[in-house]
């Protein structure tokens, strides 16, 4: 790769205007949710333990400050995972991606109000449904500014229901296993923790959200906000279930939110998603490029720097396109062929236009995990061998397979023998089964940690090294558990009914609820006095509203609360017998009936292990 092509650092510098210092962000107790400062040694030259794409990649995503983009265009980068826009209106700020905490957020509109003046927040922008696009939304406005339409907030369509359905429904498996694809938890070095590709990491701090005021249903669909005209170009499908790109024809400005970026994307993220659609990606792409890349002077992204120059857009987003395209295409051709999704990763060769750009390679997604991807969308988890149909699970397994290597010294022996070749992924393969055998086989965890660490240091993927490197950090020293708050209050709290009652019936423990029989009316005074009738049957939580002429056989109670309420009680876990006494709630009818449910649902558990049974 051309090492000495500085353009990349030349547009990242470019508007520069003032950092914050210290770099470091800080809640109401004096946490800190984070600190860009701790990447100091990214100063320096690349060590032997970090890949030199990925260590060339950090130095760009770490800088940190305030930007101009172009008059009136700002950007807050380096101080969460993503980027926070300010675009100018005619009496204050519209704000794009409000990043992942309110702490950062705050930090950011400060940053900007320092240098151009103290301009209130006149509207704010949700690109995608993804956290670190809406959660600190209220570190820039606030529930009553919106509410009083002094702030509209604007969102694609179906953000509210895909962003609740990564957030909360499996919100606390994805936290867990985020804790190792950003590598929140880990030191801070050239032997840990040096960036995601993507930005540094994610905060931790206060996750919020606030409800969009108008929906963005369709491309060309055209608002303006404070006198900023926007044309919004949808994208569902793409990064995100829920997505939308956004043109400002009045500047010849086009902003790409998260669909096209200085890396190659995941097609399936490692924390766990939704599989994307590579096909309609580079579809869309091919749409911006057509329908407003040929008309910019200026593209950015919710990640990353701008670039500047209608030629050198047209050419960046159309290598975007190619990529993803290629991926899927080559990935269906060889999938027809026979091939399995393993298999098809490790033949996958990209064209030399494509690996010869900086912007294309592997930093957060990669090629390997992306094909394997793609293959799940069409094909899922089985490859069609029988022998593959019904296999053991892992612990099981594992035991059967220490025994027929010979048991765990033999195994280890053998470990040591490939260890010494340098082919750690087979170390990674014969050492797992011995510890998920023997969990407490101390020294096929070290051997497991060290592998992890060789294999990190050469990963040119950030997420990759981050996973080797937080497997390794807990085989040697126990869980870190979940930096990152999964449901945390801000986002519970803004749920609708309906995914409200949804995400509690995810926590209900089916097998012991068998034999248990309750109907139960559930009115709520902030929601249009909406009655939700729910029956638990069968181990199954059925819900839906109630109607005035439904005639349905009367409850065996009925609890009347708030939105909030329930939020806090169903799912965060307070008191409810608390918040009766304080009259947030009140129950009619057979209160023993109600009283069956406690006990019945589990509390997820953010601290379960990964790398060992």
């Amino acid at each position: 790769m051309p090492f000495s092509d500085t353009a990349d650092f030349a547009d990242a510098d470019r508007g520069f205007i003032a950092a914050l210092e210290p770099g470091v962000v800080q809640d109401a107790t004096g946490k800190t949710v984070w600190d860009n400062d701790s990447y100091s040694f990214l100063r320096d030259p690349c060590p032997l333990s970090v890949n030199p794409s990925l260590w060339r990649q950090s130095q760009l995503t770490v800088k940190q400050g305030l930007y101009e983009i172009a008059p009136g265009f700002y950007q807050v980068r380096g101080l969460d995972l993503s980027n926070m826009t300010l675009i100018e209106g005619d009496t204050g700020v519209v704000v794009i991606d409000p990043l992942i905490s309110t702490e950062t957020a705050a930090a950011g509109l400060a940053l900007y109000r320092a240098q151009r003046g103290n301009r209130p927040v006149t509207g704010l922008i949700y690109s995608h449904a993804h956290v670190d696009h809406f959660g600190g939304a209220m570190g820039v406005t606030t529930k009553e500014d919106v509410a009083a339409g002094r702030c509209p907030v604007l969102a694609p369509s179906g953000f509210l229901e895909h962003a609740v359905a990564e957030n909360i429904y499996a919100g606390t498996a994805m936290a867990r296993r985020a804790a190792y694809m950003y590598g929140a938890a880990l030191p801070r070095g050239p032997k840990g923790q040096v960036g995601t590709g993507l930005g540094q990491t994610t905060s931790i701090g206060t996750t919020t959200l606030i409800d969009p005021t108008l929906d963005i249903t369709h491309t060309g669909q055209e608002e303006t906000i404070d006198g900023v005209r926007m044309v919004f170009q949808m994208t569902p499908g793409t990064e995100a279930p829920s997505e939308m790109n956004l043109y400002f024809p009045d500047r010849r400005i086009l902003c790409m939110a998260e669909n096209a970026t200085h890396t190659l994307h995941n097609i399936l993220t490692l924390r766990g998603a939704l599989v994307r659609d590579p096909h309609v990606w580079s579809r869309y792409l091919t749409e911006s490029i057509n329908r407003y890349a040929r008309n910019s002077d200026v593209v950015f992204s919710s990640h990353h720097w701008p670039m500047w120059g209608t030629d050198k857009i047209v050419e960046f987003l159309a290598l975007q396109r190619d990529l993803y395209g290629y991926l899927n295409d080559q990935t269906l051709r060889l999938l027809n062929q026979g091939y399995v999704g393993s298999e098809i990763a490790e033949m996958m060769r990209l064209p030399p236009a494509i690996t010869e750009n900086w912007s294309t390679h592997g930093y957060y997604g990669s090629v390997s995990h992306n094909v394997k991807a793609i293959y799940q969308r069409y094909m899922g988890w089985f490859d069609g061998n029988p022998a593959h149909l019904w296999e053991h699970p892992p612990v099981e397994s594992a035991k059967r397979h220490v025994d027929a290597m010979g048991g765990a010294d033999e195994v280890l022996k053998k470990a040591q023998k490939a260890y010494d070749a340098g082919d750690y992924r087979w170390v990674t393969q014969m050492v797992n089964y011995v510890i998920f055998a023997d969990p407490d086989n101390t020294k096929a965890k070290n051997m497991q940690a060290s592998a992890f660490e060789q294999l990190a240091y050469g990963a040119e993927n950030g997420t990759w090294r981050n996973f080797y490197l937080s497997g390794a950090y807990e085989l040697r020293n126990g869980s870190f558990g979940t930096p990152t708050k999964a449901n945390a209050q801000g986002m519970l709290s803004a749920l609708t009914v309906d995914q409200a009652f949804d995400a509690i019936s995810l926590f209900l423990d089916g097998p012991k609820a068998w034999d248990i029989n309750v109907v139960t009316d559930w009115h709520f005074r902030d929601a249009d006095n909406r009655v939700q009738r729910t029956e638990l049957r069968n181990g199954v939580l059925i819900h839906y509203a109630r109607t005035a002429d439904d005639n349905l056989p009367a409850p065996d109670a009925t609890v009347t609360l708030t939105r909030g309420a329930f939020a806090e009680t169903m799912l965060a876990g307070a008191n409810m017998q608390e918040a009766v006494l304080k009259g947030d709630i009140s129950i009619d009818g057979n209160v023993a009936a109600l009283k069956q449910l406690s006990g019945l649902f589990d509390k997820p558990n953010p601290n379960f292990a990964i790398v060992t049974p």
